[in-house]
């Protein structure tokens, strides 16, 4: 990046593997070479539709002409709340950021798809927008994930450890000079199913969980899954989890509560063997931030200090990251790290479609 500072107002959309609705916000930058600095202007998570979240639920399994149907509609829905948004602020804003929403993900195969049409959601929200920010690493042979580091590094670079509690848990941090970053295990996305199977959306405060019992069966079969024992760079996608663990928690025997009990305290074992060290602070993001059975349990297998942010952080740091990531690509800088990804070099992804 070149010493010229950017200053630039973005429109940063967000829609994560959890279905609990499409982030949205409004972020002033400056950056510089090395550093960032942003302020949200504004900032509202839109809950989708039953219908569309029942789709984008089934996604997997839609024939291909019902997939690109989807497709167009999750886009135009997106501009539509991005029109919406932007109309209640005084910044001028120069383009939105788009992550989508992710289908597929089987790097091993260079495939990933995130939908939202971004031809749909531009001429919906009449504004240029950035998009399909994966694509170009899984061709290149890397993992497409995660991408939100270089934002963890720019905006929240005081902190030891990065935590992002989505639908899948994340970790980024720091090694010798060069930023790592690579996800850890499911985490809302294994918790929100089984909550659902109680009719609810998901379990407030862990309650549920800490109700329950840990199964020591169950457990053991989920620390014994073939992913935690692969180096990074690594990722998870919803295939996944539905091919490897889910099986083994809807074939337990066991009562919700005490599935809840046992996913939960997995998720907090496979995190707290990533975080290392006394003294060491760990920003916790995500709406499992708000979990807060989950938040113990990961304090009693890790070494480091888990804060937790105020609500604008938890709830919309990857959408204010991907805003960060649709200003690099439109400057043409880079916005990928490959040494979280595992390509061969740093570049600048996302396709761009002027309005």
């Amino acid at each position: 990046m070149s010493d010229q500072s950017i200053h630039c107002t973005a429109l940063g959309l967000m829609s994560g593997s959890s279905l609990d609705g499409l982030d949205a916000t409004v972020v002033e930058f400056v950056i510089e070479a090395n550093s960032a600095s942003y302020k949200v202007v504004s900032a509202q998570t839109f809950q989708y539709p039953d219908l569309l979240r029942s789709r984008l639920a089934n996604s997997m399994d839609l024939s291909a002409h019902d997939l690109v149907l989807l497709d167009a509609e999750l886009g135009t829905f997106m501009g539509e709340k991005a029109k919406l948004l932007a109309a209640g602020c005084e910044n001028e804003i120069t383009l939105v950021a788009s992550h989508g929403h992710t289908v597929f993900h089987q790097p091993e195969l260079k495939l990933t798809t995130q939908i939202g049409s971004p031809a749909h959601l531009s001429a919906a929200c009449k504004m240029p927008v950035v998009a399909d920010f994966r694509s170009q690493d899984v061709a290149r042979g890397g993992q497409g994930a995660p991408l939100v580091p270089i934002g963890d590094g720019l905006l929240f670079g005081g902190f030891d450890y990065c935590l992002n509690l989505g639908g899948i848990a994340n970790l980024s941090f720091v090694e010798g000079k060069r930023r790592m970053a690579f996800d850890i295990s499911p985490a809302n996305m294994a918790l929100n199913f089984l909550a659902e199977k109680l009719d609810l959306p998901y379990d407030r405060d862990g309650e549920i969980a800490a109700s329950g019992t840990v199964n020591d069966s169950l457990l053991a079969k989920l620390e014994k899954l073939e992913f935690y024992q692969k180096p990074a760079p690594k990722s998870l996608g919803r295939e996944w989890f539905e091919k490897d663990f889910l099986p083994h928690v809807e074939h337990a025997h066991i009562s919700i509560e005490d599935k809840l009990a046992t996913v939960s305290e997995h998720i907090a074992i496979r995190i707290g063997e990533c975080l290392k060290g006394h003294h060491k602070r760990c920003l916790v993001t995500g709406g499992g931030a708000y979990n807060s059975d989950l938040i113990n349990k990961i304090s009693g297998f890790s070494e480091a200090e888990l804060v937790i942010p105020d609500d604008e952080v938890i709830d919309f740091k990857e959408a204010i990251i991907f805003a960060l990531l649709g200003v690099l690509r439109w400057y043409e800088k880079n916005n990928v790290i490959s040494s979280v990804t595992g390509t061969d070099f740093d570049h600048c992804a996302g396709a761009v479609y002027l309005y």
